[in-house]
């Protein structure tokens, strides 16, 4: 009788995965924003011991051009041990890699070795939306019983976007995961409470409102996303909408708590329209209902308008744009990306309703171009956007390109693309690591990083 195991990169609390070993691989999407050649899966190598350490060691090109790799995840991970639905034998392999504006998903496969992945399959965009219903799939979660992928528009692009679900061995696309979703229209994020049954989605607008950049008229008139929406995760049936109201634009990034028994999460509003701040608040139990709290604000920068791209001029100011969040494994600690000021925050959110800033760095920036010990180009620009943390909480990566036109609306000069690492204290603090700038290729920007054997905004966990 064979003895099967469980993959080992899967664990069944997030206590036992901050126990795992570091990881020494970093998968990053990057894209070309001229859209001539293929967008990559970078390999970079982030073990300090290797001779190779922060290079990029590996390229794989995608099959075709104009995907604009976006956000992605893995195949399988630690929900894979939940009770209610099991896949304990289910392997960590495949990158499941869309492309934000092909509709195009890779199936990327990391094995045999995981210096040189392949791309094993694609799934076309005629297939997603004749199946699903749906196009631009955003972004990617591996759950209990498949692959969770959120999409921004319908089978022609508008509303409503939703959730459609994969198989999470063969790839096949199942279908619409909504039965019954109530007043919901515009998406971007989902993520999920296994422990309370509850998927939480946010939003950003359809395709034909961002693909070729912010439109003034829309972020202004209050039309983009500002909602949250809670589901019964089995029944799939949506149950309660939050609305953060007409002067807060853009409701993005969710990170639940990662221990099961914590009915809370944060979520961040990139742009308050009255003085374009970026907040952070938290979602959270209130009786029978959910409600949110905004926890923290991060103001604007008053700045020269010479200085500011004509977006900006009129306003005298640089907003932080925080456009990524991300919670380290035991939720103590919250990473805060200002992409427009160039600023990366750490705030110790062991109460999630009191949080204390314990650490900055500023690299990028629209006005303050910071530079880095490392980089040989000077004033750099872009700012921290995508970031993501290791399972032991000692190591934080980031990329500086949010997405192709909308880049060009705040640094006018195109995004030099870079990644970085920070070193994290156990009890707050962040410093740079001085040896690892990764200076991309020009042809091509980094957006989000996967980090061998999971990280911090890929798995889910069903014991405390």
């Amino acid at each position: 009788m064979a003895n099967w195991k469980p993959d080992p990169s899967f664990y069944p609390s997030p206590r036992m995965a901050m126990k795992a070993e570091p990881e020494t691989l970093a998968y990053v999407a990057a894209f070309d924003p001229t859209r001539t050649v293929p967008d990559t899966l970078a390999v970079v190598d982030v073990d300090p011991k290797s001779p190779s350490y922060g290079q990029i060691v590996h390229s794989l090109a995608m099959p075709s051009v104009g995907d604009e790799l976006h956000h992605f995840g893995w195949n399988a991970c630690s929900s894979c041990l939940c009770p209610n639905a099991p896949h304990p034998h289910a392997e960590r392999r495949y990158l499941v890699v869309p492309g934000l504006k092909s509709s195009r998903i890779h199936i990327v496969d990391t094995k045999p070795d995981a210096r040189r992945p392949t791309i094993s399959k694609v799934v076309e965009p005629a297939e997603v939306a004749e199946r699903a219903g749906y196009t631009r799939p955003h972004t990617v979660h591996c759950g209990p019983e498949g692959i969770y992928v959120a999409a921004l528009g319908n089978a022609e692009g508008k509303a409503p976007g939703g959730v459609f679900l994969m198989d999470h061995e063969t790839f096949e696309v199942r279908g619409q995961w909504e039965m019954d979703r109530g007043p919901q229209q515009l998406s971007y994020d989902v993520w999920w409470h296994l422990g309370h049954d509850t998927l939480v989605t946010s939003e950003w607008g359809t395709p034909d409102t961002f693909e070729n950049g912010l439109m003034p008229e829309i972020l202004l008139g209050a039309k983009y996303g500002r909602r949250l929406h809670f589901w019964d995760l089995h029944k799939r049936k949506h149950l309660q909408t939050i609305d953060f109201g007409d002067k807060y634009q853009l409701v993005f990034e969710l990170r639940p708590a990662h221990d099961p028994t914590k009915a809370y999460g944060f979520v961040n509003t990139v742009l308050c329209l009255e003085d374009l701040s970026s907040a952070i608040w938290v979602w959270h139990r209130d009786g029978e209902k959910w409600a949110v709290t905004k926890v923290i604000d991060i103001p604007a920068e008053p700045a020269d308008p010479d200085q500011l791209p004509p977006m900006l001029k009129g306003f005298n100011a640089v907003p932080p744009l925080v456009t990524d969040i991300d919670l380290s494994m035991d939720d103590r600690f919250l990473y805060v990306s200002c992409w427009g000021t160039g600023d990366l925050l750490q705030f110790d959110v062991s109460d999630p309703f009191k949080p204390k800033q314990t650490g900055k760095v500023r690299i990028g920036g629209i006005v303050a171009r910071a530079n880095h010990p490392a980089a040989k180009n000077g004033a750099l620009n872009g700012g921290p956007q995508m970031v993501e943390i290791s399972r032991d909480g000692k190591r934080v990566y980031f990329t500086n390109s949010l997405y192709g036109a909308i880049d060009e609306q705040f640094y006018p000069d195109g995004i030099d693309g870079w990644m970085v690492k920070l070193d994290a204290k156990p009890d707050g603090g962040i410093a740079f690591d001085e040896k690892f700038f990764v200076e991309w290729p020009k042809s091509h920007r980094p957006h989000q990083v996967r980090l061998q054997g999971g990280d911090c905004s890929s798995d889910s966990y069903c014991y405390p």
